[in-house]
């Protein structure tokens, strides 16, 4: 089973220590097909007196926040139509794609489309996962969707899957994928 070693700068926090160690032991299964129980990784910690590259002397850097963090801050956003924060959160070149092909660029334009179909909805969430490949993070957030038809019904229970792509700190595409179907009105 493997041993994976690690050398870090002393400095970062035990969260993001922790995170690494999970994704290494993550790859390590995925790879060798090893079990979780039989992959040890560890962490070899350097004073930052005791470590240089490039004959310059070097401290952590910032780790970045979590890939599913900023998808789960931006879903919240959207959901509170604080749509100035939740632009904030996207990078230019930002496309999202819904059910029947609507494509947006811009968060209003999405309000706009989505006043049509419901009155409010609210995500139950189930389910977080990432993704990385490279520079890049794919993030996928599913549940349930709850809550009010155009002419005051109520629906619960509705299947989604929303999947992020995530790089340098920002969302770049979000794709939407449910069962909503808004009854048909007469």
């Amino acid at each position: 089973m493997p041993v994976i070693a690690v050398t870090l700068i002393e400095g970062y926090p035990a969260d993001v220590r922790q995170r690494l160690c999970e994704r290494l032991t993550d790859a390590a299964m995925a790879v060798i097909a090893a079990p979780a129980e039989g992959v040890t990784v560890f962490i070899n910690e350097v004073a930052p007196a005791s470590y240089m590259r490039g004959r310059t002397a070097k401290t952590p850097g910032a780790a970045p926040r979590p890939p599913a963090d900023i998808c789960l801050d931006f879903l919240d956003r959207i959901g509170a139509r604080d749509m100035e924060a939740a632009q904030a959160m996207v990078s230019d070149g930002f496309t999202m794609t819904f059910p029947g092909g609507a494509r947006f660029t811009r968060l209003e334009d999405l309000a706009d489309w989505a006043a049509g179909r419901y009155r409010h909805i609210e995500k139950t969430i189930l389910r977080v996962e990432e993704c990385p490949l490279g520079a890049t993070v794919s993030v996928y957030v599913s549940g349930t969707l709850s809550g009010m038809w155009p002419d005051g019904a109520p629906f619960s229970g509705i299947r989604f899957l929303d999947r992020f792509d995530v790089a340098a700190g920002q969302i770049t595409q979000q794709d939407v994928w449910n069962d909503l179907t808004p009854p048909q009105t007469t």
